[in-house]
């Protein structure tokens, strides 16, 4: 009987297009699986091709005799392509979507690219007269100037990048000190290795011995072919990333490269010089704000043998590197970590997928662990680790959690609590830094009626619209905009307004009540310019402001010694979120936030404001107590059947036209209830089909359905077969994508 071969054609050379079917030679089915390269007669004249098989099947897709053969397998094809496409194959087959999809997650697409610039910057005066200017900038209190000085007395030339990124130097301060002819900036054509021409001396330190074990366990059970993935669960500031380098350092003796994936773009530079000053520049990174060129370059670098570390968020997971030792994922917590296009992969399943291929090992680092890495730990599949202590002894911060209920009953409607007040009072006068941190964004809240109670939304994403400092609402999905309204478009009330305070209205209150402070602001509208985040981030490291107020981008591990205390505004916003991952996120949100504060030499203080003071996350994450946090979570999850208790897979059904949506999603329906028609209903559930959280998005209708089952593999064959039906129906008005445990 006739097998055949799914084959996409030159996939390196031409845009990933569509899969042909081939006939597999009698003789050949064993040697033909998903991510081998073979030769195949292609187009009119029958061309030979080379080829890569990504799926197998028994039936063909158009009449047998118009199908050619496949002529041979291509034994030059290079390992590293072929185990990235069994890997695509693997994300298909897990989170659905098409192959070509899949494809393009995991293979770079090349580009023509322009060469690039090399900045140097010059000391362009005697090292005398230098001191006597440094003098000058340091009576003046000009950090970055001084320090900008400083460093290149000590060394010149230095990178233009690692001035604006290790340095913390802004643009503007290097143009003023080459307008005073005190340095000189040169340029040279470069290959685009975006840290090349560094020069950061090595700041190993000595590992403790909390350190020493973890690194010395984790390394004999690679030794003796244990692969289980390792979980070093950590407290803020007890050092992982030290062990994340001893571990790698082991790697490259034996020849062997290591991934490190980190959440955000924005940690990506502060990582780099950590690890640069250890392993020099055969280190590099990847991430989505660099240039197609300068992705391309470093694929092309690791594939050619001259990286052992690659740094980066979850795309770097795809580095074509042929000899793995160590995937390392440090805040595995973070939901960056699942992608929200199709395919919808999760980076730390995917490693530990990728990592079987090559007998590697993945490590996973937080301090807030997912419950669903936890619970793995717990039932022997992971090994667990602890770091309990902060490095060099310095202590956990001191908590206090503010009832904002009884705040309210003495009268004071500000949202700073009077504690909070005294405190940020208090830090002002010692000169020591302070960061306040909600979890929202925008001018005020919602805009609503308070007679009816009617919500301003917005006309095409059913969503509350939200208030902005100019008086005008704006959508945050579609960017619709319009008037504040005088009175209530449903009764005509004029009582109508906002609720809650977003970081702009509450720089405005802090900014009035500490008139003298200097205060920067940090949240996805402050940051949308290119370099946004590192120039406030820069700006707070100097000490040019004592106050920095933001949403959750400023608690994900940056190290700023001066903040000694950390307000917590609204600990409970994220509590009321539609998501029943609510009390996770804000625990991990809260004990990150509180990790921010004491990392210098001056012990730290958290301030948690709160209208549900007794809700176990607020009162674990207080106590930097997860443990106490996982156990009554998991009670939770259990009874209701979500992750990580019960897995759970979401249909997502998409359409212009809502009958056809409605159509699709009651077909959908019938075709779950007969698929598991035979299965008791305590194995499984279904939630749905019902409009999704926000119905119509930019005049798309959208439904979703939930299953729930107790087997991940039941949710796959499930996805599988409505794939299939899916495809019997095809109907292309609708579209629809699956999400595995979706966050």
């Amino acid at each position: 009987m006739d097998t055949y071969a799914s084959v996409i054609v030159d996939i390196t050379h031409s845009k990933l297009d569509r899969p042909f079917q081939y006939r597999i030679p009698h003789g050949m089915e064993e040697q033909i699986h998903p991510g081998v390269r073979v030769v195949v007669p292609f187009g009119n004249g029958n061309r030979t091709q080379i080829g890569y098989v990504i799926g197998i099947d028994a039936k063909p897709a158009i009449a047998p005799e118009r199908i050619k053969e496949i002529l041979s397998i291509d034994a030059s094809g290079t390992a590293i392509e072929s185990e990235l496409i069994r890997l695509a194959f693997w994300i298909r087959e897990q989170y659905g979507g098409t192959m070509n999809q899949a494809l393009r997650t995991v293979l770079p697409v090349k580009r023509k690219t322009q060469a690039k610039e090399m900045r140097y910057v010059f000391l362009n005066v005697a090292q005398d007269e230098a001191a006597e200017v440094l003098s000058v900038f340091q009576k003046k209190h000009q950090t970055a100037r001084a320090r900008l000085l400083q460093a290149l007395m000590e060394q010149s030339p230095v990178p233009y990048e690692a001035v604006t990124g290790k340095l913390h130097v802004t643009a503007s301060v290097i143009r003023t000190l080459e307008e005073q002819g005190l340095l000189r900036i040169t340029s040279e054509r470069a290959y685009r290795n975006p840290f090349s021409g560094i020069s950061v001396e090595d700041t190993s330190i000595a590992l403790n011995p909390d350190q020493e074990r973890i690194v010395s366990e984790i390394s004999q059970r690679r030794k003796m072919h244990d692969h289980a993935p390792s979980l070093i669960f950590g407290v803020t500031g007890s050092g992982k990333t030290e062990v994340y380098m001893a571990l790698i350092e082991e790697a490259i003796a034996e020849g062997k490269q290591s991934i490190v994936l980190i959440p955000e773009i924005a940690l990506t530079y502060q990582t780099l010089i950590r690890f640069y000053a250890r392993f020099g520049d055969r280190v590099s990174v990847l991430h989505s704000k660099m240039s197609a060129g300068e992705r391309f370059d470093q694929y092309e670098r690791a594939k050619n043998g001259e990286l052992d570390v690659m740094i980066g968020p979850r795309s770097a997971l795809f580095t074509p590197f042929s000899n793995i030792g160590y995937i390392i994922i440090d805040e595995e917590h973070e939901s960056s970590y699942k992608s929200e296009g199709v395919p919808r992969y999760h980076a730390c399943d995917t490693a530990i997928e990728r990592a079987k291929m090559h007998s590697a090992n993945v490590v996973l680092g937080s301090a807030t662990p997912s419950l669903s890495s936890y619970l793995k730990t717990q039932q022997g599949k992971w090994h667990l680790y602890t770091l309990p202590d902060r490095v060099s002894g310095r202590p956990m911060p001191h908590v206090e959690i503010i009832d904002l209920r009884s705040e309210l009953r003495t009268g004071n409607r500000s949202v700073l609590s009077r504690r909070l007040r005294e405190q940020i009072h208090d830090r002002l006068e010692k000169k020591e830094q302070i960061m306040l941190f909600l979890n929202r964004r925008g001018y005020a809240g919602f805009v609503s009626c308070r007679s009816c109670g009617e919500v301003i939304k917005c006309s095409h994403c059913d969503v509350s619209m939200t208030l902005h400092r100019d008086k005008r609402l704006y959508c945050h999905y579609c960017g619709d905009a319009m008037d504040l309204p005088k009175v209530c478009p449903k009764c005509g009330s004029p009582y109508i307004g906002t609720f809650r305070a977003g970081t702009q209205q509450i720089e405005s209150i802090v900014q009035k009540e500490f008139p003298n402070a200097r205060i920067l602001r940090m949240d996805a509208d402050s940051t949308r310019k290119k370099d946004g985040y590192e120039s406030i981030l820069s700006a707070f490291a100097n000490r040019e402001a004592d106050i920095l107020i933001g949403t959750q981008m400023i608690v994900k591990g940056h190290d700023f010694p001066g903040v000694t205390l950390v307000g917590i505004l609204a600990a409970d916003l994220s509590l009321h979120v539609p998501d029943y991952r609510a009390s996770e996120r804000t625990f991990q949100l809260l004990t990150q936030a509180s990790g921010r504060a004491g990392r210098g030499e001056i012990p730290g203080e958290v301030i948690i404001q709160t209208y549900q003071p007794e809700h176990y996350s607020i009162l674990t994450a207080a106590d930097q107590d997860y443990v106490s946090f996982y156990q009554q979570e998991m009670i939770y999850r259990k009874l209701l059947h979500y992750p990580p208790a019960w897995e759970m897979l979401l249909i997502h059904i998409d359409s212009e036209n809502e009958s056809a949506a409605d159509q699709m999603a009651s077909y959908l329906d019938a075709q779950i209830n007969d698929y598991y028609k035979e299965e008791s209903k305590r194995s499984w559930q279904k939630i749905g089909p019902s409009n999704a959280g926000i119905a119509k998005i930019e005049d798309i209708y959208r439904k979703v359905i939930y299953i729930k089952h107790n087997h991940a593999d039941a949710l796959t064959g499930l996805k599988s077969f409505l794939e299939e039906k899916i495809e019997i129906r095809n109907d292309p008005n609708v579209s629809i994508q699956f999400d595995r445990n979706p966050m």
